[in-house]
């Protein structure tokens, strides 16, 4: 799998969605209304099943997945 499928994973398995209820270009606030809480969970989901290092405040609930995905792959 690429990135893109792989985050996509993580972030469904990790906030219990479905991929079609994912919208990509929105920030996961606005379209799953993702809390503080839930995106701790999620960039340690991703830290730990791609091996690096996110820092804190590299994703917000403010991101898109696909701006996630933007920056999981500069740390690939």
């Amino acid at each position: 799998m690429g990135i893109k499928e792989d985050v996509l994973g993580i972030i469904c398995k990790t906030l219990d969605v479905k991929e079609e209820e994912v919208a990509p270009d929105k920030t996961l606030y606005d379209s799953l209304g993702v809390d503080s809480t839930e995106m701790v969970e999620l960039r340690v989901a991703i830290n730990k099943s791609l091996e690096i290092n996110l820092e804190g405040n590299e994703i917000t609930n403010r991101h898109s997945p696909n701006q996630i995905i933007e920056i999981v792959a500069q740390k690939k």
